[in-house]
């Protein structure tokens, strides 16, 4: 689907959707468990992948029509092996998170999904499976789904380099609650997307399971049970999500007016550093957290320096308001950003500067002229990435004329009603099959 965004002025009030890193531990965490309740869930095409690998290690799921929560009666700490393959579709999330859970199984577990998830990296992950006693394998040797897992593991010590992927961490520590051994993870490189590891510490800890932090790594003590206070868990906002709002507010709110986002409740969550990156570029910006309120209005942005090493999938959106910004915007810490549903750091590069961007990209590194940038609208291509279509519609509200993004419907992954929410603030948004 093509949508087209023309040269918009926004203004009102906006609630961000549920977070999608909270809702996927959630439900697994659930899952793991007996019976829970996750309440304010973000009901995604990723969080769906979830929701059905926790069906096929033997749980029952239950959405409420309105999907406003989400009732869950877990496979008690032991996955069953599934009856078939599990598709974890385009969700990198979920195929890391359920990959460690298979290992769990009596049996072996089968994990695979769409083009691009079949590329990105697993090795790590099952190489640290294999550590801890079970059997984990690509199926074609190149450490990428297809992958098969099982052999009922025990748990015990592991190795693993932290600069990879975060969710290897995250995918271990969820498992080795629910071990005989419990498991020590040394990190042999400094853990990259660190707040992600904290999300997970977070809904561990509100799931009544024990972590702790040591001089190599994390150890989670084995034999533990899953249950959230009361039974229920509630998601926080999404603060990936919500970067999408402020940028749009900071850069094409109408004069005299703002862009309120509601549903921004301190968190765990590394990107709410959106807030003060805006603010480093000169954006008026203000965050109530106690009302859990962040307002924003737009002027004059300058370029900043901005290193994701914690924070990846900030990347297209300080691409897009670098390209708007007075100076340079200079991306750093970034060659991690490259192993997402795309290369998301190429795509920006590429997109922007179809865009009329200046653009400087190095592996590591991806710096934003916006002196010498000049938005002009044009057919750009959302690489089947709901970042990058997300990060370009904001674009596309300062660019002359109209910018048509290709795959649109992508942002269904982590914000489905991502283009209607920009309308109610006065987007002129176009959709075309």
């Amino acid at each position: 689907m093509d949508v087209i965004i023309s040269q918009s002025r926004v203004a009102g009030r906006v609630r961000a959707p549920p977070s999608k890193s909270y809702t996927h531990r959630a439900i697994l965490a659930a899952g793991y468990g007996h019976d829970a309740v996750v309440t304010d869930p973000l009901v995604s095409a990723d969080t769906r992948a979830t929701i059905r690998a926790v069906e096929a290690f033997g749980g029952a799921v239950e959405r409420a029509d309105d999907d406003s929560r989400i009732d869950v009666s877990g496979f008690g700490g032991r996955p069953d092996v599934p009856d078939d393959v599990v598709d974890c579709a385009n969700s990198g999330t979920t195929t890391r998170l359920v990959t460690a859970c298979g290992a769990l199984a009596d049996g072996l577990c089968v994990f695979t999904g769409d083009d691009s998830l079949r590329s990105r990296p697993q090795g790590p992950l099952l190489d640290a499976i294999q550590q801890l006693g079970g059997r984990a394998e690509s199926t074609r040797g190149n450490g990428q789904a297809p992958l098969v897992v099982g052999g009922d593991t025990p748990g015990g010590g592991v190795s693993i380099p932290g600069d990879v992927s975060s969710q290897y961490i995250t995918a271990l520590l969820m498992a080795g609650a629910v071990t005989d051994e419990g498991i020590d993870i040394e990190l042999e490189t400094e853990l990259k997307s660190a707040p992600y590891v904290d999300i997970t510490l977070e809904v561990l800890r509100d799931f009544g399971v024990e972590v702790e932090r040591t001089d190599a790594g994390f150890s989670v003590p084995g034999g533990q049970s899953y249950d959230p206070t009361g039974g229920e868990y509630a998601v926080p906002g999404d603060f990936s999500s919500m970067s999408y709002l402020l940028a749009a507010g900071a850069v094409a709110a109408a004069e005299g007016e703002t862009v309120v986002v509601e549903g921004a409740r301190p968190s765990a969550q590394g990107d709410s550093a959106i807030v003060g990156i805006l603010e480093s570029m000169g954006a008026s910006i203000d965050w109530d957290r106690e009302a859990g309120e962040i307002t924003v209005e737009s002027g004059t942005l300058s370029g900043t320096t901005v290193d994701v090493g914690d924070t990846p999938d900030l990347l297209p959106t300080i691409a897009a308001l670098g390209a708007i910004a007075d100076g340079d915007t200079v991306i750093e810490n970034c060659e991690h950003v490259r192993y997402k549903e795309t290369d998301r750091v190429r795509a920006m590069a590429e997109e922007l500067e179809t865009m009329g961007a200046s653009v400087t990209e190095e592996r590591d590194r991806l710096t934003i002229h916006g002196g010498e940038s000049d938005l002009v609208g044009a057919r750009v291509d959302g690489r089947a990435d709901h970042r990058i279509v997300m990060s370009l519609a904001v674009a596309g509200l300062v660019a002359d004329g109209e910018t048509t993004i290709r795959g649109g419907e992508h942002v269904d992954v982590s914000f489905p009603d991502f283009f209607e929410r920009m309308a109610s603030l006065g987007v002129d948004v176009e959709r075309s099959e």
